[in-house]
């Protein structure tokens, strides 16, 4: 028997704090070497435009979870056939028999381990004080990003930009209910960097999404929307600037346009990443003084998706959630 878990299961069963710890913890297992990670395989299907990943990992280590998440990428979708961009599926299973444990809906666990992977980054990086945070994007990834930062810094204020004023707005009257913190609009790009402490960048876009030089010292960053060579949110500027850790190296350059595009250009060289997120998580300095820009850029890897999944299947099954299936 398999338990079955649609979205509305996995997020009963999954909050944010526990999805930090969660992916904080596969980061930890990753560095020590207790974790099996084969770059994402892609398929790309043009004719309807259309990007398959395939994502299995294993991660040993007191977690000791295995699993693959399927996830397709269709810019189409929402227009053409009514459905998210992006649709996701896991399976979990038992490393020492094989034996399938779970199916669940991926695409409310993707977007809550991304949350939480910048969550761990920013409680590593970020300023103790930083309070207010400026968002580029008003999509579920945005919605994450924000639970993510109230788990770890206090927010009391939140500025989102999207060129789309209404998802704006929305997004605003959402987020200030369920977090009972003051989230606002703005009508332009400048007024979600100026004057805040951590910048997200949750945007669709495959252009640098404000000007590096508007960035104020002491400033964090998560860059999360972009994850293939053709897309940048952010420009050469903020990369130089900026004191730079990523999910995983090889990953990165391999899929990071942010970073790969400057390196290509001659901007920067490879050797301006500081360090892999695990390696902060087991004890390299983050944050080095007050006045330091720090940058979060990451991909996703697929050590982020087991860990949550085995973290909603642990909760699903100590709560009652979630349907047996045989198959």
């Amino acid at each position: 028997m398999a338990l079955l878990l649609t979205r509305d299961d996995v997020a009963a069963a999954l909050t944010m704090p526990e999805a930090i710890s969660a992916v904080e913890e596969a980061f930890r297992q990753q560095q020590r070497g207790a974790a099996q990670l084969p770059l994402r395989t892609p398929i790309r299907i043009p004719q309807y435009k259309g990007l398959v990943l395939f994502m299995p990992a294993y991660i040993g280590g007191e977690m000791d979870a295995l699993g693959m998440k399927v996830v397709t990428v269709y810019p189409d979708n929402p227009a053409v056939h009514g459905l998210p961009t992006i649709l996701a599926t896991v399976l979990l299973n038992d490393p020492r028999t094989g034996r399938l444990l779970a199916i669940m809906d991926g695409a409310y666990l993707t977007a809550m381990r991304t949350g939480a992977a910048s969550g761990v980054a920013t409680k590593y990086l970020a300023r103790a004080d930083a309070r207010v945070v400026g968002i580029f994007g008003a999509g579920i990834q945005a919605r994450t990003q924000l639970m993510a930062m109230c788990a770890v810094r206090p927010i009391v204020e939140a500025r989102v930009y999207d060129p789309l004023a209404d998802h704006a707005a929305a997004f605003s009257r959402e987020m200030s209910q369920a977090l009972g913190i003051r989230v606002q609009p703005v009508a332009d790009p400048r007024a979600a960097v100026e004057g805040c402490d951590i910048i997200i960048t949750a945007s669709t876009s495959k252009t640098p999404v404000f000007d590096g030089a508007w960035v104020a010292a002491g400033t964090h960053i998560n860059g999360v929307g972009s994850h293939s060579l053709d897309a940048r949110e952010l420009d050469a500027t903020i990369v130089r600037r900026s004191k730079i850790v990523v999910d995983l190296r090889e990953a990165a350059l391999a899929e990071a346009g942010d970073l790969v595009m400057p390196i290509n250009a001659g901007e920067i060289t490879a050797d301006h990443i500081y360090a892999d997120l695990g390696e902060i998580v087991t004890g390299k300095p983050g944050r080095s003084n007050p006045d330091e820009i720090t940058l979060f850029k990451s991909v996703g890897l697929a050590i982020q998706d087991v860990s949550a999944a085995m973290r909603v299947y642990e909760l699903a099954r100590q709560k009652g959630i979630g349907q047996e299936i045989a198959l």
